[in-house]
């Protein structure tokens, strides 16, 4: 028979260091890269190792190791490793610079940095990953701002906005389908639900985005010249993306165009096309470019597979659920335990794996609709996976754009909007229980 974990609110130690020491660090200096996340990382890392006193040390590499090794952590890792050598190959190619150049030769100024947030949520959605399309769609921000005169931060803040959105909502998106599995609904169902309540959302975002960069005017002073074939690598990702492809094989399948693309029009010599792949045109990108977030993210799972192990969720989970009353405090009690779980695992399919139980339990006790319960989970995990900055989307769109995460959440607006709108839902948008 399995061992219930026994609740201890001190097991959350580990997470508490890192913040202190990682915030501390960058209010003290005044730049939040003072102190690499990695380094604050395996300090909480070494403290949840000494905190343990019911394990050995052999015990303990178990247990990390099974955390590293859980399904959803290696396949984000290799998502990583693919999205930074799509990324790589096709900037090499000139995909970008073309790709911003037809872009800015088609639409206004105005709606540049809108259109960035429009086009992430399609691409998201049809991936099913933000760290997919923040890959993609990064390289083009950061040539929007460089043409347009836009700040990076809003260029890039549009990016994982949309990124959100689609993680949020997207059918093969791993946390759709861990929130539908572990609160018994359709998928269909809790897509309808969802998307109704985070609509009012993305709508307000577009505005927000529109009238921040309204004043926007700029005199190119140039030529804007674009190679269609070096678009083509974007429109395939794209399409394949909107089609429903496995993310894998659409980045592969990107990765191999790119390079196609690259070697034909004599932007990558043939000798040249591994290591633009591994490295990027500048010797910073690429694969290479993407050690850090996937080294930093295989160090948080050891660190939350301890915490879990000396009973820190446990804990969370029984705080939340010893202060609920009625319905609407059932449906607040979930949406405030997927943001706390995804602000300690900093991952929000684990996240969601971890609360769902509990969320279930909830939601029968309450009468609250199985598909409203996982709409509540999905959504609150994402707003907490688009805010936090140890989260593996803010700190990859900040690896792949040389700003800190703090520099990107002000404009993070759509997870911020999307938790107003879900506290709206509940607090004023009945729900009748049913058993779809």
């Amino acid at each position: 028979m399995e061992k219930k974990t026994k609740a201890r609110g001190i097991a959350l130690l580990p997470i508490v260091v890192f913040l202190v020491i990682f915030l501390g660090a960058g209010f003290v200096s005044g730049d939040f890269y003072s102190m690499p996340a990695i380094v604050g990382f395996l300090i909480a890392l070494f403290v949840a190792f000494i905190q343990d006193k019911e394990h050995d040390f052999n015990e303990k590499i178990h247990i990390v190791a099974q955390g590293v090794g859980d399904d959803n952590i290696i396949t984000m890792c290799l998502i990583f490793l693919a999205a930074g050598g799509f990324s790589g190959a096709v900037t090499a190619a000139g995909g970008v610079e073309s790709t911003v150049n037809l872009g800015l030769s088609v639409l206004p100024s105005s709606v540049a940095v809108a259109g960035l947030f429009v086009i992430g949520c399609f691409i998201s959605v049809s991936m099913g990953t933000s760290m997919g399309t923040i890959a993609a769609l990064a390289p083009i921000a950061v040539g929007i701002s460089e043409k347009t005169g836009f700040g990076m931060p809003i260029c890039i803040g549009a990016v994982v906005c949309g990124a959100m959105f689609g993680d949020n909502l997207s059918m093969i998106s791993d946390t759709t389908i861990a929130a539908v599995k572990t609160q018994g609904c359709e998928m269909k169902d809790k897509f309808k639900e969802n998307f109704i309540i985070v609509l009012p959302a993305a709508i307000i975002t577009i505005i927000l985005f529109l009238v921040l960069t309204r004043h926007g005017s700029f005199d190119l002073g140039e030529d804007l010249h674009y190679n269609l074939w070096r678009v083509l690598p974007y429109l395939v990702v794209l399409i394949g993306a909107l089609i429903g492809f496995n993310v894998f094989l659409v980045l592969l399948a990107g990765i191999i165009l790119s390079l196609a693309v690259g070697v034909a029009t004599g932007s990558i010599a043939p000798g040249d096309i591994f290591v633009v792949v591994a490295q990027g045109a500048d010797g910073t990108g690429g694969i290479m470019g993407m050690y850090d977030i996937t080294v930093i993210s295989m160090v948080v799972a050891c660190i939350v597979s301890l915490v879990k192990e000396m009973g820190g969720i446990q804990f969370i989970l029984n705080v939340i659920r010893s202060r609920i009353k009625g319905k609407k405090g059932g449906e607040l009690g979930i949406a405030i335990l997927a943001l706390l779980v995804d602000m300690c695992t900093a991952n929000n399919t684990v996240a969601i794996v971890m609360a769902g139980p509990i969320a279930k339990e909830i939601s029968d006790e309450f009468e609250i609709s199985p598909k409203r319960s996982a709409s509540l989970l999905d959504m609150f995990t994402s707003v907490g996976q688009g805010l936090i900055p140890y989260g593996a989307q803010l700190l990859s769109a900040a690896s792949l754009t040389q700003l800190t995460p703090y520099a990107i959440i002000p404009y993070c607006f759509y997870p911020v909007l999307m938790a107003v709108s879900g506290l709206i839902f509940i607090l004023f948008i009945k729900n009748r229980k049913t058993n779809e």
